[in-house]
C-alpha cells in the first residue's frame, strides 16, 4: 500500500500506541512478565479488540489507522518477543548505566526536582542485556499483528492502515550489548534482524511505521555528548536502520520520532534544527515529526530554510500526549496552516506528537484528542482548499 498524501484534504493520522481493554491490559502485562496467564483466552480476546479500536479510529476521524499495539506492551518485552540473544540479568548496579537516564541533561540543571524520581528505566527491574547472536524470531507474533488488523479492516473504510516496528536504534539504546564487539556491529546485527519485521510488514501490504523515539532523546541520556560528536552517534544509527530498509520502497515507509515520553521539562533536548538534515537521510517518504508540545512548537519554522526533499512529506505531531488538556481544533488548523504554507498543503498530514495509549490519564480523553485533531483538519482543509 503505497501511502496517501493530502491531494484534496488534510489527511489525519496518530503515531501509534492506543488505550487498551482493561482484561486485555491484564493478559498482555501477564504474558510481558513471564506469569501464568490465559493463552487461550487471549488469543480469542486480541483480534476483537483490534476490531474495536479500529472501528474508534475510523469514528473519531483517522484516516491512516493501526492496530493500537495492543499486543505490544513495551519495547523492551516486544523486542524479545521478535529477536533472540537477549537475556533478564539480576540488576547490579554495574547494570544501571548514567547513560540510560532519559532525563539526564534535565537532571543535571533541575537536581531538585528530578530527587527521589527513577535513575534509570525500569528501576528495580531484571535489566535485559544482548547476550548472544541476534537472529530473527518473531515470525509468528507478527503474522498475528498483520491478520489481526487485516480482519478489522473487514468492512470497514479508511484511507490506509499501518503498523509501526521499532528502529535498530531504539533497540540498541535500551537493551545493554554484552556480546558483539563493538556498538556497530550489535547495531547492523539488530538491522539484519529486524529487516525481517519490516519485510513482514510491507508484504502483507501495510504501510510500515518506523519508531525511533532515542533518535532525538538519546541526547539527553549522554549528556557528556557535543551536538557534533552526538549527531556522528545518530548517524550511526541511521546508516544501521537504512540497511535494514534496502530495497523496501520508500513510499511504503514512515518514520517516526520524538523527544522522549517522559513527562518532565524538556528543557535541554536537542533543537530539531540540529538534527533535521540526519532525519532526512531515513529512507521513508513521510517524516512524523513531534511538534506540538511547549518546548517544540516554535520549531515549525525550521521548515522555513529547510527545504522537504521532492516526494517527501510531513506529519507533524499537532495534538500532544504531554498533557490531558484537549487541544480546540482551531488552534489545531492553524498548526497545520503554518506547515501548508511551508511546505505545501499537499506535503502535511496531520498526526500526534506519540502515541496516546498510556500517556493520557484515560482512554475518552485520548479519542477526545482524536475527534479535535479530525475537526482541526477539516477546518484547516478549508482555508487552504477554499
Amino acid at each position: 500500500m503505497t501511502m496517501k498524501r493530502s491531494t484534496s484534504r488534510i489527511l489525519t493520522t496518530h503515531a501509534g500506541s492506543l488505550p487498551r481493554p482493561d482484561d486485555v491490559k491484564t493478559l498482555i502485562a501477564a504474558k510481558a512478565a513471564g506469569e501464568p496467564y490465559d493463552h487461550d483466552a487471549l488469543a480469542r480476546r486480541l483480534p476483537k479488540a483490534v476490531a474495536e479500536v479500529v472501528r474508534q479510529q475510523v469514528e473519531s476521524g483517522i484516516d491512516s489507522i493501526n492496530d493500537g499495539e495492543l499486543s505490544k506492551p513495551n519495547f523492551t518485552d516486544y523486542v524479545r518477543e521478535r529477536i533472540s540473544g537477549f537475556e533478564a540479568q539480576e540488576p547490579l548496579p554495574s547494570r544501571q548505566p548514567a547513560r540510560q537516564l532519559i532525563f539526564g541533561r534535565d537532571a543535571e540543571q533541575f537536581p531538585e526536582y528530578f530527587a527521589g524520581r527513577m535513575t534509570f528505566r525500569g528501576a528495580g527491574q531484571r535489566p535485559v542485556l544482548c547476550t548472544g547472536p541476534i537472529r530473527y524470531i518473531g515470525a509468528i507474533a507478527v503474522r498475528a499483528d498483520v491478520e489481526n488488523l487485516r480482519a478489522a479492516l473487514r468492512g470497514v473504510r479508511v484511507e490506509e492502515a499501518y503498523l509501526p516496528a521499532v528502529a535498530p536504534g531504539t533497540i540498541e539504546h535500551w537493551l545493554r550489548n554484552e556480546h558483539y564487539p563493538s556498538d556497530e556491529a550489535y547495531l547492523f546485527a539488530i538491522a539484519d534482524a529486524m529487516r525481517d519485521e519490516y519485510l513482514a510488514i510491507v508484504d502483507a501490504g501495510f504501510v510500515l511505521q518506523i519508531d525511533d523515539p532515542d533518535l532525538a532523546d538519546a541526547w539527553q541520556i549522554h549528556p557528556q555528548m557535543s551536538v557534533g560528536e552526538y549527531r556522528k552517534f545518530a548517524d550511526l544509527r541511521i546508516d544501521a536502520l537504512n540497511y535494514a530498509l534496502r530495497d523496501i520502497p520508500t513510499d511504503r515507509v514512515r518514520f517516526h520520532m520524538c523527544w522522549g515520553s517522559y513527562h518532565g521539562p524538556h528543557r535541554v533536548d536537542i533543537p530539531l534544527r540540529d538534527i533535521v538534515d540526519l532525519i532526512l537521510k531515513v529512507r521513508a517518504d513521510a517524516y512524523s515529526i513531534e511538534a506540538s508540545n511547549p518546548c517544540h512548537e516554535h520549531e515549525w519554522r525550521v521548515w522555513a530554510t529547510v527545504k522537504l526533499p521532492p516526494g517527501k512529506f510531513l506529519v507533524p505531531g499537532v495534538v500532544g500526549h504531554y498533557s490531558d488538556f484537549i487541544e480546540h481544533p482551531e488552534l489545531v488548523a492553524e498548526r497545520l496552516v503554518k506547515y501548508a504554507k511551508l511546505v505545501g498543503r499537499e506535503n502535511v498530514v496531520a498526526g500526534t506528537d506519540c502515541g496516546l495509549g498510556t500517556r493520557v490519564g484515560h482512554p475518552t480523553i485520548a479519542w477526545a484528542k482524536f475527534q479535535a485533531l479530525a475537526e482541526g483538519a477539516r477546518l484547516a482543509t478549508k482555508q487552504l482548499w477554499g
